[in-house]
């Protein structure tokens, strides 16, 4: 078999600072310091849509949401986009996907598409994006579980109630598939947990049992050490959650090991976004009550990237800043695809080795839903803008914003001192400014104006 397996393994809302291969000092993640250790470890990548379905969205398409028309949550994936499945099945992969999908659903009339709700019924196969093959998943999955119980339904809309830790249990219909693959072809698959995302209808994280006390000694990031929040209260559970997390990605490296398929299988490890705790966006008179990741800073940005298997060997660390908007077109790569501009990003094995004549090493992200945002990230700075008097929800894009953040990384790594009114900033600025027109057009976005605020924010 030429074509590797590819096994994506895809966590929500976890920052890369709660992982050891991040500079993590407890011991929560050894499974996955060994896969860097191994592979090729992206020090600094970012996602390009800090908000769950949107980022989704593109993770399958390939396409910035606003694209799409998915630019917030509760809105269905359009069905006449061709999408990661779809490539995947017509060069031969056998597709499966378990956990969390949040791409089938449109809540609240939006434009022309009607009202449909599988946030907790059986997804029909029209709305799983091209998957046709082995499914465990739930739209909403936490509406339909919590930390201890709750089910998915499977390829024939059958519910699959399960009773233990959310995270055993959503691994083990990852094993379920991974026990009958025969090996006749290739797969590709999916394994989307929602840890550690907030389990809203609990206010809190449901961690293991002791994960209080197990993590009690914890050493918080630097940002919310000095910006608060609510992450003392909150931090041994999410801690609680990314351990599992690893754990259990050790029991799938131990299955792929088994069926001796673990060295023709390329395993990729990322998270939807990061989280902030309540530091940010604190002038923002929010219309939503989930605040905590809507935001152009590192801390929602910045996640954890590890790629490894055939291809991605020798313990790498690349210190060029990446978009996770690039993992459809990588993975399509992998299997032997190439997609040219049909899908947004670059190939990150280039990145990886080492081929970046004229790459210009920046990021971009769209941010929706507490507001609409755009921001640009270099290694030496970060400035975003934001539409005012827009909705975030109802609406996706704007052709008028105002400056709203400018950092000095160099400087200032935590992003704490905005300095978008500094007179000594004024030609960065206007640079950072030029360079966001420039992605937001790659983007397929009018023309906007950007005006210079005379008022910096200060978180």
């Amino acid at each position: 078999m030429d074509q590797p397996n590819i096994l994506f393994y895809f966590t929500d809302q976890q920052r890369a600072d709660t992982l050891g291969c991040y500079g993590q000092k407890l011991n929560i993640s050894p499974s996955l310091d060994q896969l860097a250790m191994e592979g090729v470890l992206f020090e600094n990548a970012f996602t390009a849509q800090p908000v769950c379905g949107p980022c989704r969205a593109l993770l399958q398409t390939g396409k910035y949401p606003t694209e799409i028309g998915c630019y917030r949550n509760a809105i269905a994936l359009p069905d006449h986009i061709k999408t990661l499945a779809d490539y995947m099945q017509e060069i031969g992969y056998e597709t499966a996907y378990v956990g969390k999908w949040h791409l089938a659903s449109t809540r609240k009339k939006c434009e022309d598409l009607p009202i449909e709700d599988y946030e907790t019924k059986a997804i029909p196969p029209e709305r799983r994006g091209g998957y046709r093959g082995f499914w465990r998943a739930a739209d909403v999955l936490e509406l339909t579980s919590h930390g201890y119980e709750g089910y998915v339904f499977d390829e024939n809309m059958k519910k699959r109630k399960f009773a233990g830790y959310r995270v055993n249990r959503i691994t083990d219909f990852a094993l379920e598939f991974l026990d009958s693959y025969r090996g006749e072809n290739p797969f590709f698959l999916t394994i989307s947990h929602i840890e550690p995302h907030y389990q809203k209808d609990r206010q809190g994280y449901e961690g293991p049992i002791g994960s209080k006390q197990k993590f009690q000694n914890y050493e918080l990031p630097e940002d919310l050490k000095i910006l608060g929040g609510d992450a003392r209260e909150m931090y041994p559970d999410y801690l609680g959650c990314c351990q599992s997390l690893d754990d259990n990605l050790g029991r799938v490296i131990d299955k792929l090991k088994e069926k001796k398929i673990y060295e023709n299988t390329i395993i990729i490890f990322t998270s939807a976004h990061g989280f902030h705790f309540k530091t940010r966006n604190q002038d923002i008179h929010m219309k939503r009550e989930d605040n905590d990741k809507q935001s152009c800073h590192d801390a929602c940005l910045k996640v954890p990237l590890v790629i490894a298997g055939p291809g991605f060997k020798g313990g790498k660390k690349i210190s060029d800043l990446v978009s996770t908007a690039s993992l459809p077109k990588t993975i399509l790569a992998i299997a032997g695809v190439d997609v040219k501009s049909a899908m947004i990003g670059e190939n990150l094995k280039d990145v990886a080795d080492g081929k970046i004549e004229e790459r210009k090493n920046c990021i971009f992200a769209q941010i929706s839903e507490s507001r609409i945002g755009r921001c640009i990230r270099t290694e030496h700075y970060f400035y975003s803008v934001y539409a005012p008097n827009s909705d975030g929800w109802s609406e996706g894009s704007s052709n008028y914003y105002e400056d709203d953040f400018l950092y000095d990384l160099k400087k200032d790594p935590y992003e704490l001192n905005n300095l978008i009114s500094d007179v000594n900033y004024q030609s960065i600025r206007q640079e950072m400014a030029r360079e966001l027109v420039e992605e937001m057009i790659k983007a397929g976005e009018a023309v906007p104006v950007i005006q210079h605020s005379l008022i910096s924010r200060k978180d």
